[in-house]
C-alpha cells in the first residue's frame, strides 16, 4: 500500500497507525535515502506502541537503542556479518519487542521472512512517498 504524506508530523501518524496492528516481535524494516523521514516514522512507531518519542532519534552512532516495547536499530555502518553479530540483531529477533531497523538496505538478506518492509522516498523537502509492504504482499 502507498500513501503520501506532506508534513512529518503526517508521516508520524503513519508509523502510528501501523505500530497499532504490530504483534509483539514484529520486524518494521524501512528503506529509504538520507533525510527520508525513517527516524519520524519509527517516532510514529513508538507514539502507535503507547510509548512516548521523546528519546527516538537516529541511533547512528549507538547502532541500537533499545526502548520499552521497541528496538530501534541503524544499520547505515553496518558491512559485514560481524558488524552485524555485535549489534545484538540475532538475539533481537527471537525477543517481544518490536524491530525497527533504519538502513534495512544494509542487511537486506538478514531480515526475516515476515519482515514488514517500509520503503520511504522523499519527493521535496516536505512531501514523502511512503510505500508499506506486509509479508505476502
Amino acid at each position: 500500500m502507498t500513501h503520501t504524506t506532506h508534513t512529518p508530523h503526517q508521516t508520524e501518524q503513519l508509523g502510528a497507525q501501523l505500530a497499532r496492528q504490530l504483534a509483539p516481535g514484529a520486524v518494521v524494516a524501512l528503506f529509504g535515502d538520507l533525510g527520508a523521514g525513517k527516524t519520524a516514522f519509527v517516532r510514529g512507531l513508538t507514539q502507535g506502541l503507547g510509548m512516548t518519542d521523546d528519546d527516538i532519534t537516529s541511533p547512528t552512532y549507538a547502532l541500537v537503542h533499545e526502548h520499552d516495547r521497541l528496538v530501534h536499530f541503524d544499520m547505515y555502518r553496518v558491512t559485514s556479518a560481524d558488524d552485524l553479530e555485535s549489534t545484538g540483531w540475532y538475539d533481537y529477533l527471537s525477543g517481544d519487542k518490536v524491530l525497527a531497523i533504519e538502513w534495512s538496505e544494509n542487511i537486506v538478506d538478514e531480515l526475516p521472512h515476515n519482515a514488514i518492509r517500509v520503503h520511504i522516498e522523499a519527493i521535496n523537502n516536505n512531501e514523502r512517498r511512503i510505500t508499506i509492504a506486509h509479508p505476502g504482499d
